[in-house]
């Protein structure tokens, strides 16, 4: 019988980069564990791209996806209001709508997941007597950091980034004060209050699953464990279920894209991309694009318009923009580089050119998601991180993996110029300290892919939490 199927409800807040792992989430559940699966998506009206793929995703028939209806919070915000607050202020709003969606369902879920912004309708899956899980689809660095920064608010004085010294989390290595996340930039900000408060609800679901696996991270998968400062502030068990990824799907006939990268010699193409929601000022698009040029080097370039306000501009806007060709470029760019360069408007199928064979690199914001796909494909990384924990995430490429470079000062701090550019591009794709970070790159693909295997560490940790559910659902029956 189908009833006799796990039911799992996965809540996912709005934005490209809390929808695609939520999906991918999903679509393992269907797809490896026998699982049905039903996405909950807190949606928007202003992402073209959002509303794309979760169309997509309906007519591959494999989950069942309701949309609940956008909510007014604009008498809530104003125009300073930051992406993490405004996040926030949706998923608490959209509380009533997520319990009604519930109550609707023919069949009840025997399971709520929630993505990192969903820990408030945890009181929802209590009452309808559901265990209830929190999915963070990022690292266990960022976990530690995010449960353990509400014994750093009470301990440290002044604002974090004016630090003299890292700031020590129990077990894991330190973060550097200019690494630290968004929203501990400012502690006089909404978007603080709610990320301290963010990392306690991380805590008190019945266990924490994390978008990464135990080969990858073990020092601060070890600390969330077994270190007892951490333990006793986390408390619940915590599962590695990842890398949880994209694959990639051509679609019928090959586009122009990817017939020009079939014309490129093996590992010789540089893929540029911000992700869904990053975005450049104009200087910023120009030195990067005279350091392209100056490279000699093929490359893809996802361009959108230079911004006016901040990196994460285009977060909940992403593909909104027209297809045009890009005015904001130097001068030329266009007539001298198209031999060896392809512009791509506003977004590009980031999967499918990452595992291309010609593909050999990828210059990129640094989320999760893009990382994961980049590691996946064996692809070395430029990280250049903008907003988020993006910071956090090029510390672990740069000096833990050794999978990137990056620029010597943060491009949220200072313009990078082009001849640092040009520089980092050819180090990458031409010489020997690029060749190495591409080996170690595809050692990493054959652990990712290890531990999604039938016999792999995650694959095994999310049987384990699935059979638990199975046993919780039993006794509940039985009473």
């Amino acid at each position: 019988m189908e009833n006799s199927k796990l039911h799992v409800a996965i809540l996912s807040s709005p934005g490209m980069g809390h929808l695609i792992p939520v999906l991918n989430l999903g679509n393992r559940l269907v797809n490896h564990h026998n699982v049905e699966v039903t996405i909950l998506v807190v949606s928007t009206t202003s992402s073209p791209a959002e509303s794309q793929i979760l169309k997509s995703t309906t007519s591959q028939n494999q989950l069942n996806i309701i949309e609940i209806p956008p909510v007014d919070i604009s008498s809530l915000i104003d125009p300073k209001t930051t992406m993490v607050t405004q996040l926030c202020i949706m998923m608490r709003a959209a509380r009533l709508g997520i319990r009604s969606t519930i109550a609707a369902m023919k069949r009840c879920p025997d399971v709520l997941v929630v993505d990192l912004f969903g820990t408030e309708a945890f009181p929802i899956a209590d009452e309808f007597g559901m265990p209830k899980y929190v999915y963070i689809p990022t690292n266990a660095w960022f976990t530690a950091l995010s449960t353990y920064c509400q014994v750093l608010d009470k301990e440290i004085e002044g604002e974090y980034v004016d630090q003299k010294e890292a700031l020590k989390i129990p077990g894991c290595k330190p973060v550097r004060p200019e690494d630290v996340v968004d929203p501990m930039l400012d502690r006089n900000n909404q978007q603080y209050r709610e990320y301290v408060r963010q990392g306690i609800g991380f805590t008190m679901g019945d266990a924490i699953l994390l978008n990464t696996w135990e080969d990858l991270e073990c020092t601060s998968l070890k600390a969330l464990r077994e270190n007892e400062i951490l333990r006793s502030i986390v408390k619940v068990p915590v599962y590695t279920i990842g890398p949880l990824k994209r694959s990639a799907e051509p679609t019928g006939s090959k586009s122009r894209l990817i017939e020009w990268l079939d014309r490129q010699p093996s590992e010789s193409v540089i893929f540029v991309s911000f992700g869904s929601g990053g975005m450049l000022s104009a200087q910023q698009i120009s030195e990067l694009a005279w350091g392209l040029e100056l490279s000699q080097q093929r490359f893809v370039w996802v361009v959108r318009p230079p911004t006016e306000g901040g990196a994460d501009g285009s977060f909940f806007t992403v593909g909104n923009d027209s297809d045009g060709i890009p005015d904001y470029l130097p001068d030329g760019f266009l007539t001298r580089t198209h031999s060896v360069g392809l512009l791509v408007p506003q977004w590009g199928p980031q999967m499918e050119i990452l595992s291309h064979p010609s593909v050999g690199g990828f210059l990129s914001h640094c989320g999760w998601n893009s990382t994961l796909e980049s590691i996946g494909s064996g692809v070395p990384m430029i990280a250049w991180p903008l907003y988020a924990e993006q910071r956090l995430n090029a510390t672990m490429l740069t000096e833990e993996l050794g999978i990137a470079i990056r620029p010597e000062v943060l491009p949220t701090k200072k313009v990078v110029g082009r001849e640092e550019i040009e520089k980092m591009v050819r180090t990458l794709m031409q010489y020997k300290e690029g060749k190495a970070m591409r080996d170690r790159a595809k050692e990493l693909k054959y652990s990712a892919e290890n531990a999604l295997s039938n016999e792999g560490s995650s694959y095994k940790s999310i049987s384990v939490v699935l059979e638990g559910c199975q046993k919780k659902l039993l006794s509940r029956n039985n009473v």
